[in-house]
């Protein structure tokens, strides 16, 4: 039984994520087609469930509809997590690549036809952090970079588009104030603009999350 501070908490959380509007991209930018956002979308995301838990969960949107399914074997070789569609079908695999001296390298691959998706790069800066991130769009076959600024603990941090300077996603930690008596782990918004790949976003998060638990 939903108690009415929970409930009043509830009502906040819903007009807070009414309010959230993005940009959209001129072109889609994205590799899975099924995944690009048609309207600003808030996605859940919980940290270090994302690193620790070696159970199957499924990451929703604010709407409380499951996205994708993540099975993270804590048991798996280099810690690989297995990402699926929500009817079960295969998207990718999320890893990190051991060959980096200078900088932490994540990989998100489609290991079923041996291609690599996406790459994350994580620099040490004196303050904060940067992450880049590199992929090709499928539906334009153009190059992206999306580089993220600051510290991944901030309140808020921007994923921008490095060719045009637009902001792509959000990460948002007050956005999500009012569901903290949901409980546990801290809960923060991944907010994504129209036109830009959800799943692949989610992915984004996820290595950047692997890199701060292993910090």
């Amino acid at each position: 039984m939903q108690s009415s501070h929970q409930h009043d908490l509830g009502y906040a959380f819903s007009q807070a994520i009414a309010t959230v509007k993005m940009n959209p991209m001129p072109e889609p930018i994205g590799v899975f087609d099924r995944y690009i956002a048609k309207q600003t979308e808030t996605i859940i995301l919980k940290e270090k469930v994302l690193s620790l838990s070696g159970d199957s969960f499924d990451i929703k949107l604010a709407s409380g509809n499951p996205l994708i399914r993540v099975d993270g074997n804590v048991l798996s070789l280099r810690g690989r997590k297995k990402v699926f569609d929500m009817s079960g079908r295969y998207l990718f695999d999320i890893y990190k690549e051991h060959l980096h001296l200078l900088h932490t390298t994540y990989v998100v691959e489609d290991v079923e036809k041996k291609v690599k998706i996406m790459q994350v790069r994580n620099a040490f800066k004196f303050f904060g952090s940067k992450a880049n991130a590199t992929f090709t769009s499928t539906g334009t076959g153009k190059p992206q970079s999306l580089v993220m600024g600051g510290n991944w603990f901030d309140t808020s941090a921007d994923i921008v588009d490095e060719s045009s300077g637009a902001v792509v996603a959000r990460i948002d930690r007050k956005l999500l104030n009012a569901r903290e008596w949901l409980g546990g782990q801290q809960t923060y918004a991944l907010v994504v603009a129209p036109g830009v790949d959800m799943a692949l976003m989610c992915a984004l998060c996820i290595c950047l999350d692997e890199k701060n638990n292993d910090s």
